[in-house]
Order: C-alpha cells, then structure tokens, then sequence
C-alpha cells in the first residue's frame, strides 16, 4: 500500500536486474489524482481503467520480452486476479508492515498527492495475499536494501550476491499485526510446504523444528510446546561447537566468553542460539530471518545475520550469511546441528556414509588435539556401513566433493532402500557426526544422529584452524541442506 516503500524498493530491485521499471502512479488519470489530493478514496470503478493500463503495460513488456518491474497497490483479490491472470510469468512481491510504521512514513512524506489521511481507508481495502497468489512477502521494517536482498533471494532472480553491510540500521517499529505471536517456549512457528515436503522453522535462534518429506520425519526435532534441547537443528553463530575456557586472544586483546559449558568449563555453540530472529521474508516454500549479534563481554563485534530456509524439488536448502557491521575486524565461525532420523529407534542399525580422509582427534574437553587418517580405523565411514555401538562425537574434515563443490553425508536405513542426505556446500569445510550418546534426556540418546555443516571446528577461536576474520563490511556464507531419496510405506519421497 502507499507508504510502503514500494516505490524505492521497485527503483533498486529494477536497477539490480537491469530491468525497465514503472510506478502505479504514472498510471492513474488526472481525475484520480485530483480525488486522492483532495482526501476522498477511490472506489472499484475508478480504479479499473488504472489496472487495465497497468496491464496493457505488462503485456508489452511480454511481448518484447523484456522482464520489468511495476508497482501497483492492488489491496483487493480481485484487483490482483486482473494483473496476474493469463500472465505466468508474473510474480507477487508483497511488501508487508504495520498501520503504525506505514502511517509513521506517511507522514514523513511531503509533496505526494496521497494524504495520510486515506490510510484507513487502504487497510479497509485490503485483502492479504492468500497461499494460492504465491506471494513472496517482505518485512518493510528493515533498510530498503535489505528488503531488495531478500526479495531477490526469495524470488530466485538472481543468486544473492556475497553479504554486505547494511546501508542504514533498521527501523524500530511494532510486530505485526497480521502475525501470531506464539506463547509457545519457541515463540512464532513458520511453515514452509512444497509437494509432500514440510518444514517449521521457529522464531527462538532461527532454528529448524521439523522437516519431512512424504509424511516422513526426517530430523529428531521438537514439538512446537517443547523447549529446544541439545542444540536440535539450532545456528551456531559466531563460533560451533567449543572455545576452550572461553578464553581467546584475538588481534592483541585478551577475551573471555561465558562459559556455558560449565561441566568442561567451554563457551559452546555461540551466542544466538536463545535471542529471537525477526522474520525478514517469507513465501510458501522459503523464508528469511535475521538477527543482530550486538558487541558484549567476549565477543565486542558487530555482525548482521541471516538465515534463509528454501524448498526445493531436491529437499531443503539452508544458507547462512552474516556481515561485520562494525568497524573492528571479527573472529568467525559458524554451524547448524540438525539431527537426523531413518525411523529405526536408535541409530545402531542404520547406514552411515561420511565422505571424509581425515577425522579431529580430541580430549576430555572435546578439544581438537591434532588430525588422524580414517583409513583402517573404527571411524571410516567412506563406504557406507552400519554405525553399530560405535560411539560418535567426531569432526571430520578432507571432504571428498562433487563436481558441485559438495561433500555428502549420508543416513540410510538398514534396507538400503531410502534416507537423508546431507549436502555440504559454500563454506562447509567440516562435518560433526555425533550419536547423541551423552545427552542429558536418556530417552533421547541415540535416537538421532546429529550432522553438523560446520566452517570451522571446535576452538578455532584460540587455534586459528579454519577460522573466519570478517573485515568491516565484508560477509560470510555457508551452504548447506538436506536431500531425501527412495520410499517408505510406499509412498515416494524422491
């Protein structure tokens, strides 16, 4: 609707793709103008000739096949069955935020036809685009390059480019309206469907609930009333797995992090695992959330990050970004810890496959003591084989890769028949495999395996190995996701 910054945002996403760009307003006749200025909202008639030219526009774009992009504030159904009809190619990008930040930019705006006082009257209007218009629906309570970020991302126009500072800090502004606030212990659940898959992703530290395919569980995840426990499909930003002590020297400065792994006296698995993540962007089978890591006792660095969850006809995909919003260099690392599940009640009989030469060898404390060869020991999985009683909490690195630069880890049921893949993509350079054999609910002791797409191992903080240093403005990725194949009870899953 007016005032949501569509005008901006339609001016950058077009000069990003290098596509010709109109506003709605250059549509609207002279009497509409003139009626609008003068606080009185239009009705359906006067609008129609406005969206017949809107589309006429379209069409010649189509014809000369140049892609474009056209903001229109199509509040009604109907109003959008009238652009989008008999044209695929054309796509919804739903710019969604508060009757309080909208009315807020309002009336900030100065020598626009629109008067904030026909605010009441859009909202009276508006019809909120339902699953079956497949929007792609973007928070506008963020900087517009932000937005533009997301909407390119989740449009899939165009691969994001590698994560840059934000141009301004976002806009503090209400929660939505439209959006159900949980009292659940993980606070919003977010559902992504795509075919017979399914994904939750929750609001407490962006973390991934559920995933199945087919109707079956892929993940030893949680329920929407639980807590989350031992870091089930949790980020783990700025640092995975330990930093010994907590205690690091980075560029002359002695830090020390809390130690939240008291029994090892470690600082473990980061400092966004328990913050909430603000929904940026979201459509039916993606969506993006994000973060402020702010600078605090142990870590006084700046980081924007961001996590982006897509389903695609292979399975899941999961990238996470983070930029050095500050102005000192930052020590980085970063990891997620989903668990995975072939339906077997415990791990022992299922089929494991980790494509890696060489695995960490560690302490008492779980810290890395140096690297071994797997090869003629207990821990190579490079040929797929049962995982017994064998006890894992194992790092491995020397990934093998594809001709896509991925390594894959794979879980198979005993039969062979079906499983999960874990492919490890853009800045994975090491894979935790653990059993889940000391955790604190016995009931839930190798039930799963966790497989845990990491940048760095554990204490790269004090060791440097594999460690990330982000300069100011400059960004991270990593890539990672999950791939279900073959059948159970009959029903395909790939």
């Amino acid at each position: 609707m007016s005032g949501s910054g569509k005008t901006t945002v339609a001016g950058l996403l077009a000069e990003r793709l290098g596509w010709p760009h109109r506003d709605a307003d250059e549509f609207h006749s002279a009497g509409n103008r003139a009626k609008m200025a003068a606080g009185q909202p239009l009705d359906d008639a006067d609008r129609a000739p406005w969206l017949a030219a809107i589309g006429a526009w379209l069409d010649e774009q189509a014809a000369a096949h140049r892609p474009a992009v056209v903001t229109c504030s199509a509040l009604k159904r109907s109003y959008r069955d009238r652009l989008l009809r008999g044209r695929p190619g054309a796509r919804l990008l739903y710019l969604h935020g508060t009757r309080e930040l909208v009315r807020a930019r309002l009336e900030a705006r100065h020598g626009h036809f629109f008067p904030a006082a026909l605010l009441d009257s859009q909202f009276a209007d508006l019809q909120e685009p339902q699953p079956d218009e497949h929007p792609v629906v973007v928070e506008v309570d963020q900087p517009p390059g932000a937005v533009v970020e997301a909407a390119l991302s989740l449009l899939d126009l165009a691969a994001p480019s590698a994560p840059s500072a934000p141009s301004a800090p976002p806009e503090e502004a209400p929660m939505s309206e439209q959006t159900h606030r949980s009292a659940g212990p993980t606070g919003d659940q977010w559902e992504l469907r795509r075919g017979g898959q399914r994904a939750v992703v929750v609001e407490l530290g962006g973390a991934l609930r559920q995933y199945e395919a087919g109707g079956v569980p892929l993940l030893d995840g949680f329920a929407a009333d639980e807590p989350v426990t031992s870091g089930r499909g949790q980020l783990l930003v700025p640092w995975p797995n330990r930093v010994g002590g907590g205690r690091y020297r980075f560029d002359g400065a002695d830090l020390q992090l809390p130690l939240s792994e008291p029994e090892h006296r470690n600082a473990i698995h980061g400092l966004l695992r328990w913050v909430p993540w603000r929904l940026l962007a979201r459509s039916g089978e993606a969506l993006r959330v994000g973060t402020t890591l702010h600078p605090q006792p142990g870590y006084p660095f700046l980081l924007e990050v961001y996590a982006e969850y897509r389903l695609t006809d292979d399975g899941l995909e999961v990238l996470v970004s983070a930029v050095n919003a500050g102005t000192a260099r930052a020590p980085y690392g970063v990891g997620q810890h989903p668990y995975l599940t072939v339906g077997t009640g415990l791990v022992d009989t299922a089929l494991l496959t980790v494509p890696a030469r060489l695995r960490l060898t560690t302490d008492e404390d779980g810290l890395p003591t140096g690297e071994e060869p797997v090869e003629g020991t207990e821990y190579d999985f490079r040929s797929a084989r049962p995982i017994g009683a064998q006890v894992l909490d194992t790092a491995f690195t020397g990934l093998e890769r594809d001709e896509a630069g991925r390594a894959v880890v794979r879980l198979a049921h005993p039969s062979g028949r079906r499983g999960t893949d874990v492919w490890l993509g853009e800045g994975t350079r090491y894979v935790q495999v653990y059993t889940g054999d000391t955790l604190g609910q016995p009931g839930r002791r190798r039930r799963g395996v966790a497989v845990e797409a990491m940048s760095c191992p554990a204490d790269a903080f004090r060791t440097g190995t594999g460690l990330t240093v982000l300069e100011p403005g400059a960004g991270h990725v990593l890539r990672w996701g999950l791939r279900p194949w073959g059948a159970a009870d009959g029903a395909a899953i790939r």
